[in-house]
């Protein structure tokens, strides 16, 4: 069998197409895991490797791409990670054996969600290693690591490849038709990247068509050793009668095939929707293609970087002031005031303007906090800077809203001229009043700070340019109440990192507590505030420390609580002691965090006055 890389260098080599949707056409119902198809129904698997060997592909991939222990764990399945990639490799190397086609072991991004847990890189490079090295030792001769969106994680998977193995590695990317990633670099820096890096094949799989493939690869130059692989989808999918469907045929892929190789691609394929009849109309093509050696990027008109115009606010709306730049020059108060679980609003506008003739800066809005629903603070946003000339702060939670929502709602905000946004991953759904809906979590707050910072760049979650750069104020959340104060620091860092300008913590009832916070916090140089609630009874004390998460309140707060003779009187107490913390968060930082109970607003007053 020759040299995989020596071949590429020699001719266009034709890979496979789709395994999923093809499993999904062959019967494999909706919603199962794919990958324990190689444990449960090998001869099914053996049948989707054979038929795209049968159609001309030189290189077929094990059915793994999403066979990593993150993955796994949402159908139990988490501890046969070594098992079913393994099996996926041998069931493909003894599918075409005694044939001249190479098996390429399929690694996909982690793809972890907020429902999984907290991953280090050292858990991340821990996954790849266990999900490569059992495909390796299924007797894998390639390993095509897939669909990555975000650089940073397709690097790591070729770092632990690279300590493993020495044979080829493919590095596609999952680029948006625009040629930016998800983390936000262009296509040919990305490119630059995984050969230096030591990628022996670089090339694009999984977001596009066979059209903006010839367009994506026109902006790379191609030297002497360089080698690129494309395998696209069978154009966008349209969803009928329970299945997906795609558009592009056979023919048309076999009529774009030289248009591919015209633009440098020595590795050729089908992603998405394409099926061995994809693949048998290009092999009857292939065999007349040279590849191109040597090859420069198109030049195309305003080439280089592109500085996308600030988004001003529509005509009548206002600019927003900056807290933080309010904050250089006074002291500022923040209040939350949730909107209404009604549609009675008279009560939160009058409270709202109370707030503002009392010196609150900003009033924050909640998104439906504790999953529990309120009027859409969006709407509360806008009818506050109508009826009460107020700045509002807009939490974001990620539960309610998929990727799209998410953005949608940010652009809305941006074109509104609305600023200050605190990015929330959110209480979830079951714990709220109504349990049964259904928690999205696309992203955390981590990855909404880098949404959010994104769209401040002027690109959206794919990389397209948006023709415009947003003026978010990206606040996030800090918990002092947890049990590892250190870890949560640590995620505070990382917030920072990613975007974050200030920062809100849950409220602090311990004035000890506070001034820890503050000798912990100060040194990240950001603005913090402190948040601060005032406790009305000794049951509002009992039910916030047992039953709210984030929420510790010391037992001698609450046994001075306990000894009140009258809800008057814990009131009082309750105001003291938010007064203590007040005074210690304006001492050490000149903000703070107002959060009024149960829409008291006059509480709040009260403080702030």
């Amino acid at each position: 069998m020759p040299n995989f890389l020596e071949l590429l260098r020699d001719r266009v080599v034709l890979g496979d197409g789709a395994t999923g949707t093809y499993l999904y056409e062959l019967g494999a119902p909706s919603g199962h895991c794919l990958e324990e198809l190689n444990l449960t129904q090998p001869e099914l698997v053996t049948r989707v490797y054979r038929e795209y060997a049968d159609a001309g592909a030189q290189v077929i991939e094990t059915n793994s791409f999403g066979a990593n222990r993150a993955r796994l764990a949402r159908f139990g399945l988490d501890h046969q990670v070594a098992e079913i990639n393994a099996r996926a490799a041998r069931v493909a190397v003894e599918a075409v054996k005694g044939r001249d086609v190479f098996v390429g072991g399929s690694v996909g991004p982690l793809s972890l969600r907020p429902a999984d847990g907290e991953f280090t890189d050292a858990d991340c490079r821990s996954m790849f290693r266990e999900q490569i090295g059992a495909l390796l030792e299924g007797g894998c001769q390639v390993i095509f690591l897939e669909t990555f969106t975000v650089l940073a994680e397709l690097l790591l998977a070729l770092e632990v490849f690279r300590s493993l193995a020495r044979i080829p590695v493919v590095a596609s990317l999952g680029v948006s038709e625009e040629g930016r990633l998800a983390s936000g670099e262009a296509f040919p820096e990305a490119v630059l990247a995984l050969r230096q890096a030591g990628a022996d094949v670089v090339g694009i799989n999984g977001t596009c068509g066979p059209q903006a493939c010839v367009h994506l690869l026109s902006k790379l130059s191609v030297g002497e050793n360089d080698l690129l692989a494309v395998y696209p989808n069978a154009g966008k999918p349209e969803f009928y009668e329970g299945h997906f469907n795609y558009a592009a045929s056979p023919e048309y892929f076999a009529a774009t095939l030289p248009h591919w190789v015209e633009e440098g691609a020595h590795l050729v394929g089908g992603d998405y929707g394409t099926t061995p009849h994809h693949i048998a109309a290009m092999a009857a093509v292939i065999r007349e293609l040279k590849p191109v050696r040597v090859k420069q990027a198109a030049i195309t008109r305003n080439a280089g970087v592109q500085v996308s115009a600030v988004i001003v606010p529509a005509p009548g709306v206002p600019d927003e002031l900056s807290i933080l730049d309010l904050l250089k020059t006074q002291t500022v108060s923040i209040v939350e005031l949730d909107s209404p679980k009604t549609l009675s609003m008279d009560k939160f506008l009058t409270g709202a303007r109370a707030l503002k003739e009392a010196g609150a800066a900003a009033i924050t809005l909640a998104d439906n906090s504790l999953a529990i629903l309120r009027v859409s603070n969006f709407a509360a946003a806008i009818r506050l800077r109508q009826e009460v000339g107020v700045t509002s702060m807009l939490h974001l939670a990620c539960r309610d809203r998929n990727l799209l929502g998410l953005q949608s709602e940010i652009m809305g905000f941006g074109t509104l001229g609305f600023r200050h946004v605190l990015a929330l991953t959110g209480d979830p759904a079951k714990v709220g009043d109504h349990p049964g809906a259904t928690s999205v979590y696309d992203v955390n707050s981590l990855g909404l700070i880098k949404l959010l910072a994104g769209m401040n760049r002027g690109v959206n979650a794919v990389g397209r340019n948006l023709n415009g750069q947003t003026r978010f104020l990206i606040g996030c959340a800090f918990n002092p109440n947890a049990l590892n104060f250190d870890s949560q620091l640590r995620k505070l860092e990382s917030k920072i990192a990613a975007g974050a300008q200030y920062v809100l913590t849950q409220p602090v009832f311990d004035v000890e507590l506070a001034r820890y916070t503050a000798s912990r916090l100060a040194p990240l140089g950001i603005p913090v505030f402190l948040g601060v609630m005032p406790l009305l009874s000794s049951r509002n004390a009992e039910f916030l420390h047992n039953e709210v998460p984030g929420i510790k309140i010391a037992e001698a707060v609450r046994e001075r609580l306990r000894h009140a003779p009258d809800d008057a009187t814990a009131t009082r107490i309750g105001l003291q002691v938010a007064r203590e913390v007040r005074e210690v968060a304006l001492e050490a930082f000149r903000g703070v965090y107002l959060i009024t109970p149960f829409l008291r607003y006059e509480v709040s007053v009260d403080l702030l006055s």
